[in-house]
């Protein structure tokens, strides 16, 4: 059985927005789940509650479907992390994206390093505004840009990547809404003493 069929009549007569937006909904959740190698097309499509060939059919694939999400997290990412937001409220943001599916998707692609190359760019704009952050004064001189990045995205993902070290040294749980909220101010005061907003 061919399975990069096109789907049949009655399939494309159903809303094609909505049918991938579903998609992507079930794809973000079960990539989130097992990362990239153990998400398989046939549960994203049990998920959605639609016919596995749609997978291929609006994204080409799982690869197609996995850079979809990519790209629609780093524009978020990219929106959230606006010069025209202070830095240790960006940071405070990126906290709460441990409690999403995107977020979990994010730590699977780094901690198994098994998922497709995804937009690269995003990154080094990324330093780029930590450079014009420093170039304001918002930043101390003398730190580079890049690994202090590099730093803040992995203290904003510990309630993720580190849960059960988290849990040990806090005694709460780190899964938790109160947990991140109560981090994400935290995480803030310490961004606000490194620029000296305090």
């Amino acid at each position: 059985m061919d399975q990069r069929r096109s789907p049949s009549a009655s399939e494309r007569k159903r809303d094609p927005e909505r049918t991938r937006a579903l998609l992507l909904e079930a794809a973000a959740a079960e990539f989130g789940a097992k990362g990239y190698a153990a998400t398989r097309t046939t549960d994203i499509a049990a998920r959605a509650g639609v016919n596995k060939q749609l997978i291929s059919y609006y994204f080409g694939g799982k690869e197609g479907i996995y850079k979809e999400l990519a790209t629609s997290w780093h524009s978020s990412a990219a929106e959230m992390a606006s010069r025209s937001q202070a830095l240790d409220e960006v940071v405070a943001g990126f906290v709460m994206t441990t409690l999403t599916d995107h977020g979990r998707m994010w730590a699977w692609a780094n901690l198994a390093g098994d998922s497709p190359p995804t937009d690269e760019e995003f990154f080094q704009a990324q330093v780029e505004q930590m450079r014009a952050r420093q170039a304001a004064g918002e930043l101390p001189d003398g730190i580079d840009p890049a690994f202090l990045l590099l730093a803040l995205m992995a203290a904003a993902s510990a309630p993720l990547t580190l849960r059960q070290s988290a849990g040990q040294i806090t005694g709460e749980d780190p899964a938790t809404p109160e947990f991140a909220a109560k981090y994400a101010e935290q995480l803030g005061l310490l961004v606000r003493h490194l620029s000296g907003r305090t």
